[in-house]
């Protein structure tokens, strides 16, 4: 089953630290979102494989959207 990392707040990807098909750790930093002009490293919630990413550097995200699909 796939499990999804998602945006806890709205804001902007500003860095992306992964790649599809990349194995991951679990609370690996996967992923960079500025919001209210603080930069927040996204962790992974557990140890998998990047199945797809969903969003670009510069993105605007809205809280719980899907960011990143692990397998």
């Amino acid at each position: 089953m796939a499990k999804q990392i998602m945006a806890p707040m709205p804001g902007k990807v500003i860095d992306i630290l992964v790649k599809e098909g990349e194995e991951v750790l679990e609370y690996q930093d996967v992923l960079v979102l500025e919001a209210m002009k603080m930069e927040n490293a996204i962790p992974a919630p557990e140890a998998g494989k990047i199945k797809k990413i969903n969003v670009k550097k510069d993105d605007t995200v809205v809280t719980q959207q899907v960011l990143i699909e692990l397998e």
